[in-house]
């Protein structure tokens, strides 16, 4: 242990430590140290050229001598150099000891080459501006490019002045100057100037560094960094991220700032709570729950990689009747728990059930977002459960939840399954309208059709009946259970039931579809591939 606080301690003292933490620092160092010496040396390709094509036009006889000048080979000798690290921070197996080198070494060299062109510039021109102009310009370079602790950029700017001081030294002895211009007095000069820009530099990499440190701490979550936004909800915003250990990918459900009221708060801790007493497979599991020292909740849940059922009906239109049982038995499944424990989900609807594929098999239903979740346990909290609002999507409404949502019991997500299983046979909700008190109406008043006789297909007789009697206006009408209507489900008769290698077939075309896809299109614009779902 206390070998590792000295390690620590050290890397703390000399700067180098925060980027070389791990591999996915040591790859964005690699891609910022790659820009550095690539901008470098099209910075000084630029210079060249310039100055060639300044010389072509003044005087066109001296440009061969221009050409094998001293100054131009060494100017030649800074872009291949700069080129050169490039070149080898860009490849693959690039270690940590290279790029500590090219970041630290680079800015050295430059002004090195700087150094080499001196001799062949007119003393008082060398000593006043070239080398510290390369020397300012190397070191700017990199502070901006960068991302490095203060101190590291401290150190490389030392040691990349160094040569710069000693040259001047050495020129100023050598040349004919003005008697109060010692070499001494030439050196401190220069030391100034040096320090002036190691000093600026150090500004400047501790505003960027500390600006790229406050970016990666709003990104991490406890143990979780945020890769991407791939849901939004009426209560919060669902993130992929990844666990700092585990590597595992995880949704994180974060509380939407302007939900963050004491009664909000209060239900999405109630929300996490009740969700992570559920642990069917066909549900969505809870892996944690946090609050971020800024006062942001969170929870971390099971990252479903796979499309909910409103995409794929988007995408396949009515599915088969056989696909429709296998959906609806395993969604079944998952409300037969909740219910056990007292929860009814209350927003059972195509977009909060998702299909995946899991531990080899294929379609498996995935039932989230319990977040309007009803306990009616005896010591459920009133203020939190038993409220007089409306609650779920209205093209799924049982119609109690419209007019006695403090009364509703465990048959409003049967309802709601039976709205779902509607959908998916023919694709579009049982009742539509142009508001939402016309949809409610319907749901009160209006018989819908027989799935077969909307679609204007055969579809079995028994899955039109159970589907029907799911969606009967009286709760009584209804199955008396998840786990009755999960049988009344497989004891219909099916030509083509769903098979395994149906369902391998069809994730095996969606994933070349997606495939297809290129990465810069939006996934929210993509025709034929939906996005991934959490």
């Amino acid at each position: 242990m206390a070998g590792t606080s000295s390690s620590a301690r050290e890397r703390a003292v000399w700067g180098w430590g925060t980027s070389f933490a791990n591999e996915e620092e040591r790859t964005f160092l690699a891609k910022r140290v790659a820009l550095y010496a690539r901008q470098v040396g099209l910075f000084f390709l630029l210079l060249y050229v310039m100055g060639i094509l300044v010389v072509a036009g003044i005087a066109p006889r001296d440009l061969v001598r221009v050409h094998v000048h001293p100054a131009k080979i060494t100017h030649a000798l800074v872009i291949a150099l700069a080129f050169g690290v490039w070149w080898a921070v860009r490849r693959p197996g690039c270690s940590r000891a290279a790029l500590i080198a090219g970041d630290a070494l680079l800015p050295t060299l430059v002004n090195l080459c700087g150094v080499l062109v001196a001799p062949f510039i007119p003393p008082r021109f060398a000593l006043t501006f070239f080398p510290l102009l390369i020397g300012v310009l190397a070191l700017t370079f990199r502070a901006a490019l960068i991302p490095s602790p203060p101190l590291r950029t401290v150190w490389v700017g030392v040691l990349a002045s160094l040569p710069v001081i000693a040259t001047q030294y050495l020129l100023a002895a050598e040349a004919e100057l003005p008697r109060f211009l010692t070499p001494s007095i030439v050196a401190l000069g220069t030391t100034t100037w040096c320090v002036a820009t190691v000093v600026g530099t150090s500004l400047v990499s501790k505003e960027i560094y500390g600006l790229r440190t406050a970016v990666a701490r709003a990104e991490r979550l406890g143990q979780y960094t945020i890769e991407r936004l791939v849901g939004e909800g009426g209560m919060g915003s669902v993130y992929l991220a990844r666990h700092a250990r585990l590597r595992r990918p995880t949704a994180l459900k974060l509380l939407l700032p302007d939900r963050t009221a004491p009664e909000n708060i209060a239900r999405f801790e109630r929300e996490v709570q009740l969700t992570s007493q559920l642990t069917h497979p066909n549900t969505v599991a809870v892996y944690d729950y946090g609050r971020t020292p800024d006062g942001v909740f969170y929870y971390a849940m099971e990252y479903v990689d796979g499309l909910s059922l409103a995409q794929l009906v988007e995408r396949e239109g009515p599915l088969p009747p056989g696909r429709v049982i296998h959906i609806l038995v395993q969604a079944a499944d998952a409300l037969i728990e909740a219910h056990a424990v007292g929860l009814i989900h209350r927003d059972v609807k195509p977009a909060n059930i998702l299909l995946c594929k899991r531990a080899g098999s294929n379609d498996v239903v995935k039932l989230l977002d319990f977040g309007l979740v009803k306990d009616i346990r005896p010591d459920a909290e009133p203020s939190l459960t038993q409220t007089n609002t409306v609650a779920g999507t209205p093209l799924y409404l049982a119609p109690e939840s419209i007019t006695d949502p403090a009364r509703v019991d465990h048959r409003v997500d049967l309802y709601a399954l039976g709205a779902v299983g509607y959908c998916l046979l023919t694709g579009a909700p049982p009742f539509q309208g142009r508001t939402t008190v016309e949809v409610c109406g319907h749901h009160l008043h209006t018989t819908p059709p027989a799935p077969s006789e909307r679609l204007g297909t055969r579809i079995p007789g028994s899955l039109d009946a159970v589907i029907l009697r799911c969606l009967a206006k009286r709760r009584e009408d209804r199955p008396e259970s998840a786990r009755e209507l999960q049988q009344l489900l497989r004891q219909c008769a099916i030509a083509a039931p769903w098979s395994d290698a149906d369902a391998a077939a069809f994730w095996e075309t969606w994933r070349a579809s997606e495939a297809t896809i290129p990465e810069s299109v939006p996934q929210s614009n993509a025709p034929k591939r939906p996005p991934r779902a959490v």
